[in-house]
């Protein structure tokens, strides 16, 4: 048997409010979604004023990055390389900010971000993240 870590929800909230608070730092409106080791819904919070559509897409972004157990940058820049062979990958959304938490190396969830640019919104993910890279 192995003995893994769980993400909480006190855990996913504050992921969420580190992430909310540099979107709100930017002025930028998004959807913050986290899920635990199976995909599945702990957390979501949409800032005021952001657009509906980000909510099924941040939920995918999370899902990509627990379910590939990567970054869904990795796979935007593999498709904007060429690979486009790679849209046809079932359960993976190719655009950045999707990021797997860690906790004392891992995995234990993800975080998915939407309603920005992708640059932007990998920018969000990654201040929810390093809570967790901080509590370990």
């Amino acid at each position: 048997m192995q003995t893994r870590y769980t993400l909480s929800l006190d855990e996913a909230k504050s992921v969420a409010a580190a992430a909310a608070t540099k979107a709100t730092a930017e002025g930028w409106r998004v959807v913050i979604a986290i899920v635990d080791i199976g995909g599945h819904l702990v957390y979501l919070e949409r800032l005021d004023g952001t657009q509906i559509g980000s909510i099924q897409v941040a939920l995918e972004k999370a899902r990509t990055a627990i379910y590939f157990n990567r970054s869904t940058k990795v796979f935007e820049d593999v498709v904007q390389g060429g690979r486009t062979n790679m849209l046809n990958l079932q359960g993976a959304t190719p655009i950045e900010g999707g990021l797997p938490l860690r906790y004392e190396g891992e995995i234990v969830g993800a975080i998915g971000i939407s309603g920005v640019t992708a640059a932007q919104d990998g920018q969000v993910a990654q201040a929810g993240a390093e809570v967790l890279e901080r509590l370990a």
